[in-house]
């Protein structure tokens, strides 16, 4: 996989170096001299990841990088701080502007790929999820999570056979507001799917069980997939490194661990975690929003129009009955004049409700719009759909609805419309049509009942 990769430095010589080390891993490299070109360039090219130089006259990276991370359209790209610096105190700074991660100079060739790899596969991840939402419901308008839904105290699992050693993680994570559990402590990593775990921390130096089996079963597990995996790691030991980032782990620290970097690298990963997560959430609260009736949480016009079609054509494939029942609640306005437009809202409501009551799970009951709902009927003749229409008719009549906090109670009915799939050149217009001339003849009819059309 090759990235779209911004270098951001205001000395030529550095640029060079850096854009060969990356054009021979096969990424595509643009260059930008100061904070101002690194701006626009971000806004233009959209790139992958950004590295950013900390030291630069005029504006300087950690001025660069908040700006970057202020703006809509380029707060989402990963920004690594590439510094000369090497004091913990500036690499924080670097994090409290925005950056996810940062290099130290010179440049170690082995920590770049890695750094590099590790934020492609979650700007892939991101970017994905991010165009789905843009092309969801509120198409577009991608919200950007606040820190306060990225920066809370995280939840940590310390996976390190050593006991001096992860007891020595385990209180600074913890001093510094973090929830941990160690495997010593735990005995078993059943807690994990008890509550949400947001940072694996795993020792690859561990000698009582295979570090890296354990990463691939994380991967594999449901439970664990999308939690970040922290290798530790030993300097000497970096196949073992690559080979654990391949599996599929998200970033990792070498021995002997820098508390500052630990906090930083566990505050980054968390911040992901939860990033993923929440736009995993809103795409598909978008999708939801997008199929489902909001007042009833019913299915909609369009939801409805898809799945009838997708009903009728495996009912033709398969010779097997397909039935509609169009319903649509007496006296509708007369409620709302009486009683207010809430209460009309309440009664939509519990007919939604008592609709599902008595349905089965593989009908799909629809709120086209208004007052007018339409169960769609699987493997169901005629006369069954009948059968199943005045059985809601008889729910919805069977007792008086309470609205406004119970203050008032309206009595409610319904007619309903019932017609069947007449063969394979029967059309979804005509399907409906017929329920629709069925639900007519039973307002005509006096209103409360069931009719039913078969040609």
């Amino acid at each position: 996989m090759s990235a779209r990769i911004l270098i951001v430095d205001d000395i030529e010589a550095n640029r060079r170096l850096l854009q060969a080390k990356l054009e021979a891993q096969y990424h595509t490299v643009l260059l930008a001299s100061d904070g101002l070109q690194a701006l626009r360039m971000a806004r233009e090219y959209d790139p992958e990841i950004i590295l950013l130089d900390v030291m630069m006259p005029g504006m300087d990276g950690y001025e660069v990088c908040r700006r970057l991370k202020a703006a809509p359209v380029t707060s989402h790209i990963p920004v690594v701080m590439v510094t000369a610096l090497s004091d913990a105190e500036d690499r924080v700074r670097g994090l409290d502007a925005g950056a996810e991660d940062f290099l130290t100079k010179p440049v170690d060739d082995f920590l770049l790929n890695s750094r590099v790899n590790t934020l492609m596969r979650y700007s892939a991840v991101t970017s994905e999820l991010r165009k789905r939402e843009a092309n969801g419901l509120r198409a577009g308008a991608v919200h950007v999570p606040s820190a306060h839904e990225l920066d809370r105290s995280a939840r940590i699992f310390v996976i390190d056979d050593n006991p001096r050693t992860s007891t020595r993680i385990a209180t600074l994570l913890r001093d510094n507001g973090h929830k941990v559990i160690t495997l010593l402590e735990s005995g078993n990593m059943g807690d994990m799917a008890q509550e949400r775990t947001d940072v694996l921390l795993v020792s690859l130096l561990s000698r009582s069980f295979d570090p890296l089996k354990l990463c691939a079963h994380f991967m594999t597990n449901e439970v664990t997939r999308a939690i970040s995996i922290l290798l530790i790691c030993d300097p000497l030991e970096r196949a073992k490194a690559v080979k654990g980032l391949e599996i599929g782990a998200s970033d990792m620290i070498m021995t002997p661990i820098d508390p500052q970097e630990l906090l930083a690298r566990v505050r980054t990963q968390t911040r992901r975690t939860r990033y993923v997560d929440i736009l995993r959430h809103r795409v598909d609260r978008g999708l939801e929003l997008s199929v489902i009736d909001q007042l009833t949480g019913l299915y909609n016009r369009r939801y409805m129009t898809h799945q009838l079609q997708q009903f009728m054509q495996r009912s033709v494939m398969g010779a097997e009955p397909l039935s509609v029942m169009m319903l649509d609640i007496d006296h509708f306005k007369r409620i709302n004049d009486t009683h207010g437009h809430q209460a009309g809202d309440e009664v939509l409501q519990e007919i939604a409700d008592r609709l599902r009551q008595n349905i089965r799970p593989m009908d799909v009951a629809c709120r086209p719009g208004g007052e007018e709902f339409l169960v769609i009927l699987p493997e169901t003749p005629g006369d069954m759909a009948f059968a199943a229409a005045e059985r809601v008719r008889r729910a919805v009549a069977a007792c008086e609805f309470s609205v406004l906090g119970s203050s008032r109670h309206v009595d409610v009915t319904i007619s309903a419309g019932v017609s069947s799939l007449l063969g394979p050149h029967d059309t979804m217009a005509e399907l409906l049509n017929r329920a629709d001339t069925a639900l007519y003849q039973a307002k005509s009819a006096g209103r409360n009942r069931v009719q039913t059309i078969a040609a």
